[in-house]
């Protein structure tokens, strides 16, 4: 009996691709160039499982191609705004994520840009490269402290809180939230953590804010320049979600013009193009699209791939199916 044949449209990690070459009859894709949208329309059409990541965007055009081979679409993130899901289900396509194993490196993430912004780290990293440090001197540098200050957060998921418990247990923050459906009670109490009714009753009241929300139209611009107004002038924004969820020229403007301290950002709106505006700023912390990037996540994350694929080519439910 012949292997199913999958298309894996990145590089992934080499614990990962083994087992893949083992298993399946595997098109891997060693150059880890981007594939275009007659590539993934063929993958389609030619392989049984098409493996995308999250930065391929797999639109209802390439969905609707004739002739398709393919069952399933086992994306390699937690994230699956990539896919035009509507469409994937129009077309009977099964769609996979990979939830919970990166949880904790993003809330990792979180906290780095969280400390970067709060300290200027980036700024002082530039200056020693620059070799512009003339040495301490009791004013130089002056950021906010961390340790016992209000963390708000927007969106309450997994990740959202991990980040909570770091911040919470390890510096002492007091815990704010808003989301839309309530968490269980237990986790509310051992974060001694307090749910905002509003987005911007949360902006106004922290002195950090981290955004965990899920990407797409019903997020896009979340935090715009009425809400930036809304944070206190020493506040910082951290964005680890999607890079959509903030305007990106009103929180360039933001920074510009003092409205808030600073942000730290992980992903961008457009991304890998980023707004040249943040570029020019120093009390901006940018980060490559770091959350998920440490190798044990990363194999974890191909691993879960494998286990939703192989669920469903044995005809079982995959664990983390989307649609």
């Amino acid at each position: 009996m012949s292997k199913p044949r999958v298309v894996v449209t990145r590089k992934w990690p080499a614990e990962v691709e083994t087992q893949l070459k083992a298993l399946y009859d595997v098109q891997l894709n060693d150059n880890d160039m981007p594939m275009t949208a007659d590539e993934l329309k063929q993958a389609l059409q030619t392989a049984d499982a098409l493996l995308p990541t999250v930065t391929d965007l797999i639109s209802a055009d390439i969905l609707s191609v004739e002739s398709k081979r393919a069952k399933i679409i086992g994306n390699f993130g937690v994230g699956y705004n990539n896919i035009d899901i509507n469409a994937a289900k129009t077309q009977g396509l099964v769609v996979t994520n990979t939830p919970h194993v990166l949880t904790d490196c993003t809330a990792d993430i979180a906290m780095l840009l969280l400390l970067m912004s709060a300290r200027r780290a980036s700024e002082g990293d530039r200056l020693i490269r620059n070799q512009q440090w003339t040495g301490w001197r009791p004013t130089h540098m002056l950021g906010q402290k961390v340790t016992g200050k209000t963390m708000g957060l927007i969106g309450f998921g997994r990740i959202a809180q991990a980040t909570a418990k770091k911040a919470h247990h390890g510096f002492g923050m007091k815990i704010l939230f808003y989301a839309p459906s309530q968490p269980a009670q237990h986790i509310i109490d051992e974060l001694q953590a307090t749910r905002c009714e509003t987005v911007e009753e949360l902006l106004s009241e922290a002195n950090f804010v981290s955004l965990h929300c899920p990407g797409g139209e019903a997020t896009r611009h979340l935090i715009n320049e009425q809400r930036l107004k809304l944070m206190r002038p020493s506040a910082h924004l951290i964005n680890t979600a999607r890079g959509d969820v903030v305007d990106s020229k009103a929180l360039i403007k933001a920074l510009k013009e003092g409205w808030i301290a600073g942000a730290g950002l992980d992903v961008f709106e457009g991304e890998p193009a980023i707004d040249p505006g943040f570029l020019e700023l120093d009390n901006v912390a940018l980060l490559p699209h770091l959350g998920s990037a440490t190798e044990e996540t990363r194999v974890a994350m191909g691993n879960r791939v494998l286990e939703n694929i192989a669920a469903f080519f044995a005809g079982l439910e995959p664990n983390d199916r989307v649609v």
